[in-house]
C-alpha cells in the first residue's frame, strides 16, 4: 500500500477521496488554487501545495505543476477524482514518465474508450450491443447525410471527443441535418480541440443505466450493480438512484454480462462505468465508458456496501480489491443521489456563486452528505457548481424516496440558491414515483424550468 498518494482536484471529492486514504493509513497531500486556499480539503489533507491562481487552465489542468507538487512531498500515486484531468491520457503518461502511479486506468485505455467513434467500435467487435450508427467520423455534412437517410430521422450528432453534451446535437429532420451539422462541429472543436462528430441513430425517450465496474491485477471482473441516471438537463445528470427501477432480473443480469466483456476487451483496470441507453422494448445500447470514478458514485456503494474509492487505491497499489469475494452482487435496498447545485432552477439553473450565510446539513438514518462547504465558504464562478450530494439509502424505493423529502426538509443554505428545491418537485412528481423517468424527463414533466 502507498505511503502518500495526491489528489489532483478540489471541492467534495477531493475531501471524499482524503478521507478514504486516511481510513486505509494513507497520508494524503492537496494541491490548490489561490482560490481554494482556505476551503475544507486543503486544511484536511496532511500537506497541500499551491499550484496556481483561481482559473483552472492555470492550476488544475496544468500538469507540470501537478507533477512537481507530487515529486516534491514525494507523493507515491495520484488520485485525479471526477472532472479536470480525470480522463486525460497525457496527465496519465506523464504519471508513468515521472515514476507516479497513476490511481486509474493506462493511458491507452483512457484514449482508446475516450474516443466515442473508437469505443463503438471496440464494443461492436466484442458483441457489445450499439445503437446502428456511422462507421467511423462523418467528416463532412453530405457524409452525415447520407448516414442519417440510410437509418432514417430522427438522429444524434455526437462528439467523438469530450463528453457532457457538449458537441451533442438532436436532428429531426433533414433541413436541419447542416445547421445541427456544423453547430455540432464547432462547440465540439472550442471545447475538446477536436472537431470530429460521428451520428447515431437516435432512440426516442430511454433510459440512462450505466453499471459500475471494477478490475484489477489478479483476474478479477466485476460489476457492482447499475444505475439510473435518467433524470438530466442538457445530457448533465441531477438525480441519480439505484438500482434502476426500469430493469428486471434477466435485464440486469444481460447489462452486467455485457458490462464485463467491455471490461475484458480493453484489458480494463481500475473502477469505471459502462453507460447504456435503455429503450422502451427493454433492449439496450452501449453508449460510453467513463475511465474513472463518478459523480454518482456514492448510490452504487450505498446498495453493494462497497467503497469504490478504497478499492480504486488498492488496485493501483497492486492488491486485489477486496470485494471481489461478494460478487455477483445484488442490490441491497435503494439509493438515491441528488446533487445541490449552485444554481437558481426558477432561473434556467442560471449558476449563482455566492458567500454561504447560513448552513445546516441533514442527518438521520441513511442519510448521507458529501460536501466541503462551511458557513462562510465561498462559492467561486471559476468552477462547477457542485456544492454538495444528498444521498438517501432506505430499504425499498419507497423508503428511500421518503427519507430523501424529509433530507431535502432539514438540508438548509442560505446566501446562495441551490437546486434543494428542484429535488423536491422531483420527488413529488407522478412521473417519478411510478418510476417512468426517462432522459426527458425535465422537458415533459418541467417545462417551466427551461
Amino acid at each position: 500500500m502507498f505511503q502518500k498518494i495526491l489528489v489532483a482536484n478540489r471541492g467534495e471529492v477531493a475531501l471524499r477521496v482524503m478521507r478514504a486514504a486516511r481510513e486505509l493509513g494513507v497520508k494524503t497531500v492537496a494541491v490548490y488554487s489561490t482560490e481554494d486556499a482556505d476551503t475544507l480539503p486543503v486544511r484536511y489533507a496532511d500537506e497541500a501545495v499551491c499550484i496556481g491562481p483561481a482559473a483552472s487552465n492555470q492550476s488544475y489542468l496544468v500538469i507540470p505543476n501537478i507533477i512537481a507538487a507530487a515529486e516534491i512531498t514525494g507523493a507515491e500515486a495520484i488520485h485525479p477524482g471526477y472532472g479536470f484531468l480525470a480522463e486525460n491520457a497525457d496527465f496519465a503518461r506523464a504519471c508513468a514518465d515521472n515514476d507516479i502511479v497513476f490511481i486509474g486506468p493506462s493511458a491507452e485505455c483512457i484514449e482508446r474508450m475516450g474516443d466515442k467513434a473508437s469505443a463503438r467500435a471496440t464494443m461492436m467487435a466484442c458483441g457489445v450491443p450499439t445503437v446502428p450508427g456511422s462507421e467511423g467520423l462523418c467528416e463532412t455534412v453530405e457524409e452525415a447525410r447520407k448516414f442519417a437517410e440510410s437509418v432514417g430521422y430522427p438522429v444524434l450528432i455526437k462528439a467523438t471527443a469530450g463528453g457532457g453534451g457538449k458537441g451533442m446535437r438532436e436532428v429531426h429532420a433533414p433541413e436541419e441535418l447542416e445547421a445541427q451539422y456544423k453547430a455540432a462541429c464547432t462547440e465540439a472543436g472550442a471545447a475538446f480541440g477536436d472537431s470530429g462528430v460521428y451520428l447515431e441513430k437516435l432512440v426516442l425517450r430511454p433510459r440512462h443505466v450505466e453499471v459500475q465496474v471494477l478490475a484489477d491485477d489478479f483476474g478479477n471482473n466485476i460489476a457492482l450493480c447499475e444505475r439510473d441516471c435518467s433524470i438530466q438537463r442538457r445530457h448533465q445528470k441531477l438525480l441519480e438512484e439505484a438500482p434502476s427501477p426500469a430493469l428486471t432480473e434477466d435485464i440486469r443480469r444481460a447489462m452486467g454480462v455485457a458490462a464485463i466483456k467491455a471490461v475484458r476487451a480493453v484489458n480494463y483496470r481500475n473502477a469505471g462505468t459502462i453507460e447504456f441507453l435503455l429503450d422502451t422494448d427493454g433492449s439496450f445500447y452501449f453508449m460510453e465508458m467513463n475511465t474513472r470514478v463518478q459523480v454518482e458514485h456514492p448510490v452504487t456503494e450505498m446498495i453493494t456496501g462497497t467503497d469504490i474509492i478504497k478499492e480504486q487505491i488498492r488496485i493501483a497499489a497492486g492488491e486485489p480489491m477486496s470485494c471481489a469475494g461478494r460478487a455477483p452482487f445484488s442490490p441491497f435496498g435503494h439509493a438515491i443521489e441528488m446533487r445541490i447545485n449552485a444554481e437558481d432552477p426558477d432561473h434556467s439553473f442560471r449558476p449563482n456563486p455566492g458567500t454561504i450565510t447560513r448552513l445546516r446539513l441533514p442527518a438521520g438514518p441513511g442519510v448521507r452528505v458529501e460536501t466541503f462547504i462551511e458557513e462562510g465558504s465561498r462559492i467561486s464562478p471559476h468552477y462547477d457548481s457542485l456544492v454538495a450530494k444528498l444521498i438517501c439509502h432506505g430499504q425499498d424505493r419507497v423508503e428511500a424516496i421518503e427519507r430523501a423529502k424529509r433530507a431535502l426538509d432539514e438540508f438548509e443554505i442560505e446566501g446562495i440558491a441551490t437546486t434543494i428545491p428542484f429535488h423536491k418537485r422531483v420527488l413529488e412528481n407522478e412521473v417519478f414515483l411510478a418510476g417512468d423517468a426517462t432522459t426527458d424527463f425535465i422537458e415533459t414533466q418541467m417545462g417551466d424550468l427551461l
